[in-house]
């Protein structure tokens, strides 16, 4: 290399590029070459290299412009240039690279100072002593250094910070808390219970669910009757009667009238109604739908006297559950479809009215029949066989209406039945009885209506019985009479007795005589004691036939043509 006088030096200036979002600084290293007379010299420092010869790369790909901060200043002129030095042979150029094109200083912006240069550190002294070589060997080209292009980062905001103060990113924002979530509704207002009304007494009070569970049984009610069941008056609820308990002293609910109602429903019971009410009197429920049996616990119910579950859809045997009511006076079971036996220990409580009539009970009669204390008995439309009980006769101070009617009776009338004194009824019709009618009827003085239709009697109507004072109605038809007396035939041509269809010849409507042939051919009926039948009667004795006709005649008062309906009769009538 030629001597030079002077020293020359080549300054190249250093060129900052800086980052907006890191701050981080890149600086191309200053070259120095001193070159001596003589040759000595020491050989110029080689450039360190560089991690990287291009900046990472950012976006803009080229360096951004200047921050905006620095005011535009005028260049300072540049110090003369030395003589230069014979030049190198060029280097070969680099490669371009595809992804920064070789960066050109820029000058420095006219708005800012000259960068405050440090000045390079003295050579150290190892570097006096090395020899020059003839050549300074170019710099390695850095470039094939470079890494692959990095992908391109996301954009950079056109403003960045000063680079005096590096800026640490900011910490991200914290996320965003999702909402929570939607509140659950709240939840609906538990309905209060309906307040219960104000009752006018506790003991109406007690029995206000229980009417009201029983409500919810009735799914049929044609007439509305349940509508009337509401609030606190169940005195003024429809088919429910109040009064005054004995022993309480208290307004009560004393008894039930649902007659006619037609109610009806799967499950209409009386197991938890009944006994619910602890003050019921009287239970009549005519004409309804009610099932099941009897509760047992009907015993307990200590002011109950009237049972009447009449025409309604019991079945089964006889209900034994109301023999432990022992203060039943009224018990009336017709119009069901009861079957079996009827126990002997119904004829022992103390009833006024019995009726089972209308159900299919197939017994013989119990033999304490007489026993009974009802003034009412009603058995027709059964099954009933045999005859009827001597011990009728025991019921001679009681006893006012006896339907017998529509079974299947057999046998003789017993003369006890002469002892009924205070009977008004007796219907014995639609059997198969025989024999004579018992002279012991005269002692019936008080009988109004007196029928002995539709079965097979023969033999001579008695007089005295024609002669009876109170006789309204005296039907013998369809049986096998032969012979009637003056007094008869006053009661027929009144229309008091029915003769139809028997065997007196002189008598219009009458069977023919060869029904009445084949009759007495056939049938040899005899009853025991037939002759004490056809003389004897209990109210005579002492006393000769002419007193006791002339007593009678004395007495008789005039009958009407028709009898009255009587309560018995009413009870043939499912309503």
């Amino acid at each position: 290399m030629a001597t030079v006088s002077t020293f020359s030096l080549v300054f190249i200036f250093i060129t900052h590029f800086f980052t907006g979002n890191i701050g981080d600084q890149v600086t191309h290293r200053v070259t120095l070459e001193i070159v001596t007379d003589g040759g000595g010299g020491a050989l110029p420092s080689p450039p360190p290299e560089d991690d990287q010869y291009c900046p990472p790369p950012l976006p803009p790909p080229c360096p951004p412009p200047p921050p905006p901060s620095c005011q535009p200043m005028s260049p300072p002129p540049p110090p003369p240039p030395p003589p230069p030095p014979p030049p190198p042979p060029p280097p070969p150029p680099p490669p371009p690279s595809p992804s920064c094109p070789e960066p050109t200083p820029p000058p420095p912006p006219a708005s800012c100072p000259p960068p405050t240069m440090t000045p390079p550190s003295p050579p150290p002294p190892v570097l006096k002593k090395s020899p020059p070589p003839p050549t300074p060997s170019p710099p390695p080209p850095v470039l094939k250094k470079s890494p692959p292009p990095p992908s391109p980062p996301p954009p950079v905001p056109k403003k960045s910070p000063p680079p005096q103060v590096p800026k640490k990113s900011p910490p991200p924002p914290p996320p965003t808390p999702s909402p929570p979530p939607p509140s659950p509704p709240p939840p609906p207002p538990t309905p209060s219970r309906p307040r219960k009304p104000v009752f006018e007494s506790k003991r109406l009070e007690i029995v206000y669910d229980v009417i009201q569970t029983f409500k919810k049984k009735v799914t049929h009610d044609p007439l509305g009757i349940t509508n009337t069941w509401k609030g606190g008056d169940i005195c003024n609820y429809k088919g429910f009667i109040c009064d005054t308990v004995p022993d309480f002293k208290q307004k009560a609910l004393a008894g039930i009238k649902f007659n006619n109602f037609n109610f009806n429903g799967p499950n209409l019971t009386l197991d938890e109604f009944l006994i619910g009410l602890p003050d019921i009197v009287f239970f009549h429920a005519n004409s309804n739908g009610f099932t099941g049996t009897i509760p047992s616990d009907i015993k307990n119910l200590r002011y109950f006297y009237e049972l009447d579950l009449s025409n309604n859809n019991f079945s089964g045997r006889f209900p034994y559950e109301v023999l432990g009511a022992t203060k039943l006076l009224y018990l009336d079971l017709r119009f069901n479809t009861f079957v079996g036996k009827v126990p002997a220990q119904v004829f022992g409580l103390n009833l006024d009215l019995l009726f089972i009539n209308n159900n299919n009970f197939i017994q013989t009669l119990p033999y304490n029949l007489g026993k009974t204390t009802a003034l009412y008995l009603t058995l027709a439309n059964n099954k009933f066989v045999g005859g009827i009980p001597p011990s009728i006769g025991q019921a001679s101070n009681t006893l006012l209406e006896v339907l017998f009617l529509n079974n299947q009776l057999t046998g003789c009338l017993p003369y006890e039945i002469g002892y009924l004194k205070k009977a008004t009824v007796l219907d014995v019709g639609f059997n198969m009885l025989h024999g004579p009618i018992p002279h012991s009827f005269q002692c019936l003085l008080k009988m109004e209506l007196l029928n002995l239709a539709y079965n097979k009697f023969s033999g001579v109507v008695p007089e005295e019985v024609c002669s009876l004072p109170n006789l309204s109605n005296f039907t013998l038809s369809y049986n096998y009479f032969t012979q009637v007396g003056p007094q008869c035939r006053k009661l027929i041509d009144s229309g008091i007795l029915d003769m139809t269809k028997n065997c007196v010849i002189d008598l219009n409507n009458q069977r023919t005589d060869d029904e009445c042939e084949e009759f007495f051919s056939r049938n040899h009926y005899v009853c025991p004691n037939e002759k004490f039948l056809t003389t004897y009667a209990p109210c005579n004795e002492g006393l000769s036939g002419a007193q006791v006709k002339s007593s009678k005649i004395q007495g008789s008062v005039s009958a009407p043509v028709q009898a009255p309906r009587r309560g018995s009769y009413g009870a043939l009538s499912p309503h």
